[in-house]
């Protein structure tokens, strides 16, 4: 069988498993928010939230261990900045999120709080263990607080919800299925474009940076065309605190690390898009098409910066 040939068959498999893997993760996160009487918003920013950062937890605590401080650093900043631009993004241009001011009230200090913390502790060139240990910490406190509010819920279960599935199962299928595909995906259109003779740090910054949003990006589009805005909206919420408490949290715990190159810049640059995204819903309490565009805007042009080597 030609490479070509093969190459399609992955993206094809890994298309199909993306679809079943987000429908098995929305449909088991709202299971469990009508269960114990929690909100949509919380479901995604944690249950989601924590599985679709799962893969960077991986790399960036391998690279804590190899003594490479600066890839788990850019590897967390550039996943926060895809969250919003990319996923939000691409999200909103296709389907209008909506997210209750009570709601964007009780929330966004968290994430505002944690981006500006991040760039505090990392200003200086390092992350030590005690503050990778106060980062864990910030998270368990997160986290009871999030589960801490039982609120009452108004979702009402799609029929044909995978009812011979229990809940647990659906969300670990859904999430391994999420990533699996998108590594399948990547793999297939990393091929075709080396086939064509695209470059590396292009296949790098395109392709590859948009496999690994795309358990957040498949995951936001079902929540979102089911009508749960706010799973969405809370998946990258809660995608972006793990990413800061629970990634760098853990590495730098494990071991101290370590960060050479001139990273002031993509600090700025991240928590001032975060800032833009935090105004950009506060004006409305919602996403729309326009903001969509704006985010996607600010991705690419952050892509760019990098690509000049302005960043």
């Amino acid at each position: 069988m030609s490479p070509e040939i093969l190459n399609v068959g992955c993206i094809l498999i890994g298309l199909v498993m993306l679809f079943y893997g987000g429908d098995y993760l929305v449909t088991g996160s709202i299971r469990l928010a009508t269960r114990f009487k929690i909100s949509p918003f919380v479901i995604g920013a944690t249950v989601i939230g924590f599985g679709t950062s799962a893969p960077e937890l991986a790399v960036s605590v391998l690279a804590s261990l190899q003594g490479s401080g600066e890839l788990a650093l850019g590897n967390v900043i550039g996943s926060n900045i895809a969250n919003v631009g990319l996923v939000l993004g691409l999200t909103s241009l296709l389907i209008p999120l909506t997210i209750s001011e009570q709601r964007f009230k009780s929330e966004a200090p968290t994430l505002l709080g944690v981006s500006l913390l991040i760039l505090y502790l990392a200003w200086d060139h390092h992350l030590l263990r005690w503050e990778g240990g106060f980062m864990v910490v910030l998270l368990v406190v997160y986290l009871w607080t999030a589960f801490g509010k039982k609120e009452v819920s108004e979702i009402e279960l799609e029929e044909g919800g995978y009812d011979w599935l229990p809940t647990p199962l659906l969300i670990i299928f859904g999430l391994i299925l999420l990533v699996a595909g998108a590594e399948v995906m990547v793999k297939g259109a990393t091929g075709i474009a080396r086939e064509m003779g695209v470059s590396e740090w292009f296949i790098g910054v395109s392709i590859v940076a948009m496999g690994t949003s795309l358990p957040e990006i498949v995951s936001a589009l079902i929540a979102a065309k089911r009508g749960h805005g706010e799973m969405a909206i809370g998946n990258v919420f809660g995608s972006n605190i793990f990413n800061i408490l629970l990634v760098l949290g853990v590495a730098s715990s494990i071991q101290p690390l370590e960060i050479e190159e001139a990273i002031h810049p993509d600090l700025i640059f991240t928590t001032a898009f975060i800032c833009l995204f935090l105004v950009l819903i506060r004006l409305r309490h919602n996403l729309s098409r326009l903001d969509g565009v704006l985010l996607l805007l600010g991705y690419a042009t952050y892509i760019g910066l990098k690509g000049a080597g302005v960043l």
